[in-house]
């Protein structure tokens, strides 16, 4: 017997080096629409220390109702490293394949490092990985 039910998850928030670099690839890349913003109060004092003002950080609200935020605590120059305990990378669904290839064609044209759309079909899925300006992993996922 599980020691908690749950219906998966709430929210799940990244740590970022530069908020609007971050805020405005998120906004370019999902287009989902801002629930909370704090990042124009970013540099006030305390606002970084501070959950009641997401710590000077955005939250997007997903289509499923789970909300992505982020974090601009990193210091500048931190990297990404998904062989360290902790995150590995974020994958998120979409509709088709053919929405992979788009993805893909769509991440080219922004600079983004991705790779190249993958079957992977013991799985039943395809996926398409890329990076954030933190290189934080991420990754489309398609049924296929």
């Amino acid at each position: 017997m599980a020691i908690v039910s749950s219906d998966g998850f709430a929210h799940v928030r990244l740590t970022v080096t530069d908020i609007a670099r971050s805020k405005a690839f998120y906004t370019q890349v999902f287009g989902w629409p801002i629930a909370a913003d704090q990042s124009d109060r970013v540099d006030e004092p305390g606002v970084r220390e501070s959950p009641e003002q997401i710590y000077g950080g955005t939250i997007f609200s997903t289509p499923s109702g789970a909300l992505l935020g982020l974090r601009p605590v990193a210091a500048v120059g931190d990297t990404f490293d998904s062989d360290r305990t902790g995150l590995d990378h974020v994958s998120f669904m979409v509709a088709s394949r053919a929405d992979l290839d788009s993805a893909r064609d769509a991440l080219d044209a922004l600079g983004a490092p991705h790779g190249e759309v993958n079957e992977l079909t013991d799985f039943g899925l395809a996926i398409l990985s890329f990076s954030d300006p933190d290189g934080m992993h991420l990754e489309l996922t398609a049924k296929l």
